[in-house]
């Protein structure tokens, strides 16, 4: 694996409190990574708190974007920078310690074998525990929706990922249209659709975490409506999703 570049993607909104400290932790795993934050412009300044971490410390980058324009847009733009910069590997998480960098390793220990790798919620039984009700609610009748209106057993609503770039074309995220939530199952679920081979592994989340859920009323029922959609297209033209067939037309 040394020979494979890793990328670290990251987005940012008003985390200027975790930055430093998630940039630590990362180095203390003792992965060979870059670490790339993508940064909305958050209010509280922590671009420039970004800027001095990426002066000082080598494998830290960030890309500026002028607004919130979506997690979804966040994590196809650094997506598309990780093709772009000759990546192998690309971990993508979030940056308020839900996901902790601790099991980064456990993501690359099945890297060679599988396209996708996921860390999930819903394989440990005691994986929510301090949750409250609303929130376990929320993670698990999502869950549920995705299985049966997409047919995935996985979890598809979380951001804690790697993906193998170098085996997954970059056509296939060209076909992910969300930039917001629903950006998490509409591209698993492509890529699932596609026969990449995927991968669980069992991830505990922290009781609290640092800062507070930036998931809106909006964005729960967007993501209803655009799964319902998602499930009629893949019902009745999933070809729509399927690179093979993309490519056989050009």
């Amino acid at each position: 694996m040394s020979d494979k570049k890793i990328l670290v993607m990251i987005p940012t909104y008003n985390e200027k409190e975790n930055v430093k400290k998630m940039c630590h932790d990362i180095s203390m795993t003792g992965i060979a990574a870059d670490v790339l934050f993508v940064d909305d412009n958050s209010p509280d300044g922590t671009g420039s708190v970004l800027d001095e971490l990426a002066k000082n410390i080598i494998p830290v980058l960030v890309i500026h974007r002028p607004g919130k324009l979506g997690i979804g847009s966040a994590h196809s733009d650094g997506i598309q920078w990780a093709y772009s910069h000759g990546y192998s590997y690309l971990i993508t998480m979030d940056c308020d310690f839900t996901h902790s960098p601790d099991n980064i390793p456990d993501l690359l220990k099945f890297a060679e074998e599988y396209d996708v790798v996921i860390g999930s919620r819903h394989i440990l039984d005691n994986s929510l525990s301090g949750w409250n009700l609303w929130r376990k609610f929320l993670t698990r009748t999502g869950h549920l929706l995705t299985k049966i209106l997409l047919r995935m057993p996985y979890d598809a609503t979380g951001a804690f990922r790697l993906y193998r770039i170098d085996t997954i074309p970059v056509e296939v995220f060209g076909l992910v249209s969300s930039k917001g939530y629903s950006f998490f199952f509409e591209s698993l679920a492509i890529l699932n659709l596609n026969e990449y081979k995927i991968k669980e592994i069992p991830i505990a989340l922290p009781p609290r975490t640092y800062g507070h859920s930036k998931l809106r009323f909006s964005d729960m029922v967007q993501c209803l409506f655009f799964m319902l959609a998602m499930f009629w297209n893949i019902q009745f033209c999933n070809q729509k999703f399927l690179v093979k067939l993309k490519k056989e037309e050009i």
